[in-house]
């Protein structure tokens, strides 16, 4: 082996494994997710939700980029490590604004997120330039994707309020579509998936984890809020509720679901393209729709009796219906040959929740919401538990 062999930065073939320095680099964004979940809890109303929404969409990008990245570079580096420390610097930063996005903060955010972008696919280029060639080529015309997007955003950051929104929003949609388009720039032409050399076990791994970083902090509001309440019948009853769902969410995403995607990820001809979907855009909505349930668990249980206000009755149907269609499309994507039934009810039947809604007091409707993500995570689990047994028995058996 050559000394260049030997010191370049990238990951050996093989499978990979998630590293501590991963882990440790995840921990900006359980403060970048709290962060959000407040801001949406601080302001609920549609404006407030928009702005989160978009900052849910940036947070998730940055994340989900990062993780592309340590799929191929080999984080055992000093090199690699010293990028990932610096990206948890500039996301610091990014996480602390948060909260004043839309106002003073707006021009910290914007320079701290457009430094991360483009910094981290500068490394690339440079690490894959001899080793990977073809890889290096697909990161500059990342490059150029988030070199248009970010100056939208550095200009939202220092425009007005109103101007902001649209900015921001106008980046990243430049953001989302560049993979969707292929990462196509005239002379360089489109990225094929089929060259991205991904590590399926990493990828998913990666991205299993960043849910129990979401799933984690919804529990941390809920035993913050709860532990600062009067422990009436009510509130108890919510703070079960809430509880109860939380745990039905972990168990839709990993009992079958993310098991049986990785084993058909594996299998994929097309890895690269499975990454993309699946694991890049599919996860978003599954993130977006915890943190916006966690913001109604702290609103219910703050305030459990009375009418349900209509961010109340908002975040706590259309945080389960986020995270219930992030994981049908997930599933359908990955094995499932058809959208899950048990999904595609439970969204029917938090739809139906909602012109009743206004009629009961928010622990209520909590408890009406648990007992439909419950029901889904057990109507999926005697529906497919034996077959999805014995396909995890078949694998285990061939060694794969």
């Amino acid at each position: 082996m050559t000394r260049s062999a030997r010191h370049h930065l990238l990951r050996e073939a093989g499978e990979a494994r998630v590293e501590p320095v991963e882990l440790f680099f995840d921990l900006v964004f359980v403060f970048a997710i709290t962060q959000l979940s407040h801001r949406l809890i601080a302001h609920p109303d549609p404006r407030g939700f928009v702005e989160t929404g978009l900052l849910i969409v940036a947070i998730w990008w940055t994340w989900i980029n990062t993780a592309w990245v340590t799929n191929w570079l080999n984080p055992g580096r000093t090199r690699v490590r010293l990028l990932l420390f610096a990206l948890m610097g500039a996301g610091l930063v990014v996480s602390m604004s948060i909260p004043d996005a839309f106002g003073a903060r707006g021009p910290h955010l914007a320079i701290a997120y457009v430094a991360m972008e483009l910094g981290r696919s500068l490394f690339m280029i440079a690490a894959n330039r001899v080793h990977n060639p073809t890889n290096a080529k697909n990161f500059l015309r990342i490059l150029c994707w988030q070199a248009a997007a970010g100056i939208f955003f550095v200009a939202g950051g220092f425009a007005a309020p109103e101007s902001r929104l649209w900015l921001w929003a106008a980046a990243l949609a430049i953001w989302t579509l560049a993979p969707a388009f292929s990462m196509y720039v005239p002379g360089l032409g489109p990225s094929r998936t089929i060259e991205w050399r991904v590590d399926p076990h990493h990828m998913a791994e990666r991205c299993g984890l960043f849910i129990i970083l979401a799933l984690g902090e919804s529990i941390l509001v809920l035993g913050a809020t709860f532990a600062g309440m009067p422990w009436d019948g009510a509130t108890i009853l919510a703070f079960g509720a809430a509880f109860a769902g939380t745990a039905a969410m972990w168990w839709i995403y990993f009992n079958i679901g993310a098991e049986r995607a990785e084993h058909m990820f594996r299998a994929s001809d097309d890895p690269g393209r499975v990454a993309r979907l699946a694991y890049t855009y599919l996860h978003l909505p599954i993130v977006a729709g915890i943190i916006v349930a966690a913001a109604a668990t702290e609103w219910v249980i703050a305030h459990p009796h009375g009418h349900a206000a209509p961010y109340v009755i908002a975040g706590s149907l259309g945080g389960p219906a986020l995270y219930l269609f992030g994981n049908a499309a997930f599933k359908r994507a990955t094995g499932a040959r058809y959208w899950p039934l048990s999904h595609l009810v439970g969204l029917g039947a938090l739809a139906a929740l909602a012109p009743v809604a206004t009629y009961v007091e928010p622990w209520l409707l909590a408890l009406a919401v648990a007992a439909v993500v419950l029901t889904v995570a057990v109507w999926e689990t005697l529906s497919l538990g034996a077959r999805h047994r014995a396909i995890r028995a078949a694998h285990e058996g061939g060694g794969g």
